[in-house]
């Protein structure tokens, strides 16, 4: 797995940006205004390269790949240059492909010298003979589709000359069926060429508005953290520091889903076509939604001119509607998973962002896949959930003894030192088969917490047990008076002698009923500030005095509170230091934080397909009504978006870059899209998805049930909003 751009692509970057930063600051782009074109920026930009990027070196380009490109458009974004670059830049490519030596070569040189504007007309002028074009006010020459040909219109008209328009772009609507053309094509090749140009330009502009949106929520940010309001910067409320942390992950996974969408391009996805549509859709609503909450920030300044953010806001609009309204991309993204629609994917080049796992990888999935295949039968397929009530302690057992039930933990402790990117494969295992990994997931929490503070005595009495598969465990944070403040911990330990005396309680102790051991945060010292009086320990629930009732859920799934009255637990079971709690709190959930439900939802959304292709709407599968395919469409987008930010914070972790939230915004975003694609689902579905019936259905209903659960557990979606604000966008504390 790689997130990281190659070294050419990071020095190209660089270059374009302290270009950028030099020559589209903020006030040439408000020189540029009313026309909305830089000439001499413009000239640099051809200077560097940017318009002979994506031209064939046959046709004395650069040849580069649209990964590339879209570094650059980020950029573009960024920094909202002014002009129709991404249309420049694919019209040039168009002439290379289909032009090379002959008659327009003169036009070529110009464009790629920045002497010359030529855009792209997005439909087919023998339909739509008048069209807005990017560009259109300036440029001297479109290429466009005309029936079975691709043509060259020069200087068409304009419908109306000098007209302003939202962001003071040069877009215009030209009468392009009046207009002049020349026939660059009119062949098969010449039409895939240009259908393989406006695919291009969705992903092309999708990686300009991530760039843009980004920039956005900066600077709200930053103003955020300087604007003081009630005596405090407005920063420190959750109001405005929030909605910015929900923006920035759907920010940051609409970049990594552009990338994605061409390493798939590369790889020969069968759903690349249909993931081209996503991303363009995805990153249009994105930015809008971005560049709305970010001049929200700045209150009523940002209603002003002389606030740079409605620069932002305008162009994150004015750019992707050239092409029309971005909901009908995500109806083409439906039709092309769900109706058969097809169309002609770019070449991309070479793509150097890899979200392959590795052959480790490989081959740990491949054996825990035939593992389950061999021991789980029937009856325990019915058995299992996706909470502890799944729990089998005879398969637990055999997981243990063939090195599969903690494969990341060291051989010394039945594991296999498996590295984070096999232990993640192994995890769509579990997932696949349906067996729950709760009970396998918190007792690995547990006992690499024992092995990171436990002492010696711990690990022979305790570690070796959950090693063998002979015990598990459960986690005792919350309690009835403090859910996600675990700080706020109220259970006490008592120094007895060489032991400790537990009293309190502990609420959503799942698993405890059936769990050998707990993980509980004790109060060791009340006399100091909260966070610094706690202690973690290792508590055994057969002790005497340990009492468990049950607290059962909507979602089929029992937790507990449980109660401890002067239960006795060695010093040794003490994890870390006294009253060093949170540091040993701090790597447990970090472990918690990091993943997500993408591998549910994935699961959810293939249910839901399979359960419209059986119901029927109007006489037919409900599969091919169009809004059901919208639905799931979106879905799907979401499912890409939660697995991309989930692996963006696991190559992180491997790569042990600087935490900025990674893990927090993986569990956020998948959670809460979670939370909503399974009502939609149900709703898409119904009435038959209120049966609680085996197969798709029950699943559905299933899904909406465990998913009200998956914002609040693991830190609820305010928590992590929070971690967000604080450690990627520099916000300050929200939290006492």
């Amino acid at each position: 797995m790689n997130f990281e751009l190659s070294q050419d692509q990071q020095l190209m970057r660089e270059t374009f940006a302290r270009f950028l930063n030099d020559e589209s600051t903020l006030e040439r782009v408000r020189a540029a205004l009313p026309s909305g074109f830089d000439q001499v920026l413009w000239t640099g930009l051809a200077e560097l390269g940017a318009f002979s990027l994506r031209v064939p070196q046959s046709a004395g380009g650069l040849g580069l790949g649209l990964l590339d490109a879209a570094v650059l458009m980020e950029e573009v974004g960024r920094t909202l240059a002014s002009g129709p670059i991404a249309e420049t830049l694919i019209a040039a490519a168009v002439l290379g492909r289909l032009d090379a030596s002959g008659e327009h070569r003169a036009l070529l040189d110009k464009v790629v010298a920045g002497q010359a504007v030529v855009s792209l007309a997005f439909h087919d002028v023998a339909v739509e003979p008048e069209q807005w074009v990017a560009g259109g006010a300036i440029a001297e020459a479109v290429i466009a589709r005309d029936g079975d040909k691709v043509v060259l219109i020069a200087a068409p008209l304009q419908c109306h000359e000098d007209e302003p328009n939202l962001a003071s772009t040069p877009i215009a609507q030209l009468r392009l069926g009046e207009a002049a053309r020349r026939v660059l094509s009119a062949s098969h090749q010449g039409r895939t060429v240009f259908a393989q140009a406006i695919e291009e330009w969705k992903l092309l502009m999708a990686a300009a508005l991530a760039g843009l949106a980004r920039e956005a929520i900066e600077l709200a940010s930053t103003y955020a953290r300087e604007r003081v309001a009630f005596g405090q910067p407005i920063g420190t409320y959750q109001g405005i520091s929030h909605p910015l942390a929900d923006l920035l992950c759907d920010v940051d996974g609409g970049k990594y889903l552009t990338w994605k969408t061409l390493r798939d391009i590369v790889d020969g996805n069968p759903r690349a076509a249909a993931e081209i549509s996503l991303t363009a859709w995805w990153n249009a609503d994105a930015a809008s939604r971005a560049v709305a909450q970010a001049l929200h920030t700045f209150g009523g300044y940002g209603l002003t001119t002389e606030y740079d953010i409605h620069l932002y806001n305008l162009r994150a609009k004015a750019w992707p509607l050239i092409f029309g309204d971005p909901a009908r991309l995500l109806e083409e993204a439906g039709r092309r998973l769900y109706a058969g629609e097809t169309t002609v994917l770019p070449d991309v080049g070479e793509v150097s962002i890899d979200f392959e796992l590795g052959e480790e990888a490989r081959a740990l999935a491949n054996e825990l896949d035939t593992f389950f295949k061999e021991n789980l039968t029937p009856e325990l397929k019915a058995k299992a959930h996706y909470s502890f009530d799944g729990h089998d302690p005879g398969i637990h057992r055999k997981l243990a003894q063939a090195g599969l039930l903690f494969p990341g933990w060291p051989k010394e402790w039945g594991g296999r030192a498996a590295p984070p990117f096999a232990l993640n494969a192994a995890s769509h295992v579990w997932e696949a088969h349906g067996w729950t990994g709760h009970v396998m997931g918190v007792s690995n929490m547990v006992g690499t917490i024992i092995r990171r503070f436990g002492s010696e005595l711990l690990k022979r009495e305790v570690l070796a047990k959950i090693a063998a598969g002979e015990a598990i465990c459960s986690l005792g944070y919350s309690e009835p008076g403090s859910g996600s403040d675990v700080f706020a911990a109220a259970t006490r330990a008592t120094r007895d002698g060489d032991a400790w005396r537990i009293d309190g309680q502990k609420m959503f102790t799942s698993g405890a009923n059936i769990a050998d051991y707990v993980l509980l945060l004790a109060r060791t010292d009340p006399s100091v500030p909260k966070h610094k009086g706690l202690t973690m320990f290792i508590v055994p629930l057969k002790s005497p005095n340990v009492e468990i009732q049950p607290v059962f859920t909507f979602q089929d799934e029992r937790t507990n509170i449980t109660y401890y009255d002067g239960v006795k637990v060695p010093d040794s079971y003490r994890l870390g230091e006294v009253n060093g709690g949170v540091k040993v709190m701090a790597g447990a959930l970090e472990l918690e934080h990091g993943g997500g439900f993408a591998k549910t939802q994935l699961h959810m959304v293939r249910a839901a397909e399979a359960l419209c292709r059986e119901l029927k709407f109007r006489g037919r599968p409900l599969i091919e009504d169009s809004a059901a395919q919208v639905r799931l469409a979106r879905a799907t987008a979401h499912v890409m978006l939660s697995e991309v930010i989930a692996w963006r914070a696991l190559w992180a972790g491997v790569e042990k870059r600087p935490n900025a939230g990674f893990g927090p915004m993986a569990k956020l975003f998948s959670s809460e899209k979670f939370l909503k694609d399974s009502s939609d689902l149900l709703n898409l579905t119904a009435p038959d998805s209120l049966s609680k019936r085996k197969g798709p259905a029950g699943f559905l209903n299933q899904c909406y049930r465990h998913s009200q659960g998956t914002t609040i557990y693991g830190g609820t979606s305010e928590i992590h909003r929070s971690m967000i604000a604080e450690r990627a966008l520099n916000l300050p504390r929200t939290r006492a």
